[in-house]
């Protein structure tokens, strides 16, 4: 549940700076807190795999881009940009992390960051402030490519496959 709550905390913190501070504060949100999101959400794909993983991924997402929106009714431009990035994320992020589930944790999580990295950082830009922004797309893939590697050692810590352990 502790992760759940750090995972919309972290949402919630990302899509009201943005409000906030604007297309600048992208870059650093992206490196601490999507990042963060990207791994926590591999992390709940392991917890949830055989228990609901679609509806359960839908409502935290939702969830986020909703308490967003009730928080500061300004943000809810980056509300719906963060709900369809996030919405786009998840299912390339499933879709990879599915691909890659006989590798180790860290090649999964880190591997299917880089294609999310990618789907987050061209979306999420373009929905939220109307136009496709260069130098926000190239420093926040970057941001999240890094802080995604090193949030997964965090999070992922002892937490290495077995010689010859399947994974989910």
């Amino acid at each position: 549940m502790l992760i759940v709550l750090a995972y919309l905390a972290a949402n919630v913190l990302s899509n009201l700076s943005v409000s906030y501070f604007g297309a600048i504060s992208t870059p650093i949100n992206a490196f601490l807190l999507i990042a963060f999101d990207l791994v926590s959400r591999d992390a709940l794909h392991e917890r949830w795999h055989h228990n609901n993983l679609k509806l359960k991924m839908l409502l935290l997402i939702g969830t986020g881009a909703t308490l967003s929106y009730f928080l500061n009714r300004g943000a809810g431009q980056i509300a719906i940009a963060s709900f369809v990035a996030f919405l786009l994320t998840g299912l390339t992020d499933t879709l990879v992390y599915q691909m890659l589930r006989n590798q180790p944790k860290l090649i999964k999580v880190n591997g299917s960051n880089i294609v999310s990295a990618a789907v987050d950082s061209i979306a999420f830009p373009t929905i939220a402030f109307g136009s496709f922004i260069p130098w926000v797309i190239i420093a926040q893939f970057s941001a999240k490519i890094f802080g995604g590697y090193i949030w997964s050692l965090i999070l992922f810590r002892g937490n290495k496959r077995k010689k010859g352990e399947a994974t989910a």
